[in-house]
Order: structure tokens, then sequence, then C-alpha cells
């Protein structure tokens, strides 16, 4: 197997373009699971840790340009107040060392239906930013970035640059069931954002279809209630029977299997509980925020 490391994202992206079947790795915290197990065996490694871009992250005009190589600890460090919702579901990601070594771009790249940064950034209408030498960049809507599981729309001479996010302008909420407390993968996760500059709500469901997805007819009910009830404006309570409306929406939304995790059932059930509960606790944030 070769082994290719470049120092620079243009030589990143040369050799990209010379070695499409190459795997690229930086935290290393999925591929090399499956190097172990012998579950994949690429002809050469793209080792991307020595491209400082990767390893960026700043505004610019109001969007959060977080570099595909920033690992979860320094999200949880330094985008918690940015991007609440992300530095939530970074702090349920394995161990502290995988958090030290794992990034956002390459839970994008794994592109796993259980994968713990996709149900936030969804619900926050991120952007994966593309790039090839010959091609240049593409900036590809986060919900049209998944296209089956453990798929992605990456060509084979692209890396993963950046993802793009605008702050939400409300609450965001993460939450997540797994078979024990830490150092496992969701049985099922939510994220949740409200955008009350928009009037909108924001959803993404991890580990409960073949790909994340948003519930998007739970977030247009749920939008339209508030707005019909005049709530964002008053910022009154949630009434209980909304938010259990908005949990079975969420549910309605999911294409679970059963696996040794769990089955379909239970992520059904518990998707609408975890969509109920982190309504709910975002709308209490979004009231003490008047």
């Amino acid at each position: 197997m070769d082994f290719l490391q470049p120092s620079s994202w243009a030589e990143a992206l040369a050799a990209r373009a010379e070695h499409p079947d190459a795997a690229p790795i930086c935290g290393g915290t999925d591929l090399m699971v499956e190097l172990n197990f012998d579950h994949r065996r690429p002809a050469a490694l793209l080792d991307l840790t020595r491209v400082a871009e990767l390893r960026d992250w700043g505004l610019d005009e109001g969007r959060v340009r977080l570099g595909a190589g920033v690992t979860y600890a320094r999200v949880i460090g330094e985008l918690g107040a940015l991007l609440p919702g992300l530095a939530m579901a970074a702090r349920t990601v394995g161990s502290p060392q995988i958090r030290n070594r794992g990034t956002v771009g390459g839970n994008l790249g794994a592109a796993s239906p259980a994968g713990d940064s996709h149900p936030p950034l969804l619900a926050a209408d991120a952007v994966v930013e593309l790039e090839s030498a010959a091609r240049g960049v593409r900036q590809v809507p986060i919900t049209e970035f998944y296209t089956g599981v453990k798929r992605n729309v990456l060509a084979g001479d692209e890396l993963i640059a950046a993802v793009l996010i605008t702050p939400p302008t409300g609450p965001q909420q993460f939450c997540k069931i797994g078979t024990r407390n830490a150092m496992v993968i969701a049985v099922a996760a939510f994220g949740l954002a409200l955008h009350p500059d928009r009037r909108v709500v924001g959803t993404g469901i991890g580990s409960a279809a073949p790909t994340p997805r948003r519930a998007l007819d739970a977030e247009r009910f749920l939008a339209g209630e508030l707005d019909a009830a005049g709530l964002w404006e008053s910022r009154a309570a949630l009434p209980d029977t909304l938010a259990r409306a908005f949990g079975d929406r969420v549910s309605a939304a999911t294409a679970p299997i059963d696996d040794v995790r769990g089955s379909a059932a239970y992520r059904r059930h518990s998707l609408g509980v975890l969509a109920r509960r982190a309504a709910t606790w975002a709308w209490n944030d979004y009231r003490k925020a008047a």
C-alpha cells in the first residue's frame, strides 16, 4: 500500500487527481478501524495531516468556514458559542483521544448514517465545499451530499475542503441514544435548530435511515404552528401537545432497520421522544433569551 503525504492543499489535490483510488486519511478514527478488521484495503493512503489549510476555521460574511481537518475537540473548545448544536454532538463522539483526532470532514467523508455531526449540520442548513485540481471548487447543500449508506457525492478527484455554516439565530439542540453512555455508536440521534429570523425550524435525523436526513414535514408543521399561534413573537410556553405532534412527525420521517444495536420500532419511538425533548429544550432556551 502506497502512502502519500502532501504538505499543502495544492499538493493534496494533485495527489488526489493522480491517485483517485487513494483513501484520504486525517484523524483515521473510521478508516483505521476498517483497515484493522480488513474490511477495506485501498491501493494507497492520502495523509492530510500536514495540510495546514484544512485545520483553519473562520468567519466569512456571517458564515463559519470550518476546515475539514478541524477536530471535534476544537469544535467543542472554540465553536461552542457559534455552533452549540455541533459542539453538543462533538462531545458525544468517542473518547477524548478520538475527539482529539477525529474531524468533521472525516465524518462527512465516511458518510455513515450514524455519524454524530450529520444531524446538527442538517439542522443548520450546512453546505459542503468540495474541490478538485481540474474542476475547482463546488458547494453542495448538506441535504444533497449523502447518496446512500456510507456513500456521498465526492468525485474520484475531489477532496472535502470545508463545511460552511450560517450560525442559526436561535437555540440548537442535539440528542443521542446509545447502548451505553460513552464510546458508543448512536442507536438514534436528532439535531434541531431554531431560525427565528426566518421563522423556520431545522432538523437532522441520524441512525434511522440509509442516509442522514431531515424531517421536512415535521419542520414545516412546527414552524407553521408556532407562526399561527404567534409564539415566535410572544415566546409563550410550547404546548406539550404541539411538541408531541412534532415528535410524531419526526418518527414518521424515519426509515430505520433492525440491527444488533436496536430494532426499527425502538428507533422510531426513540426519535419521537428525542424530537419532543429537543423542541421543548430549544424553545425554553428561546424564551429565556427574550
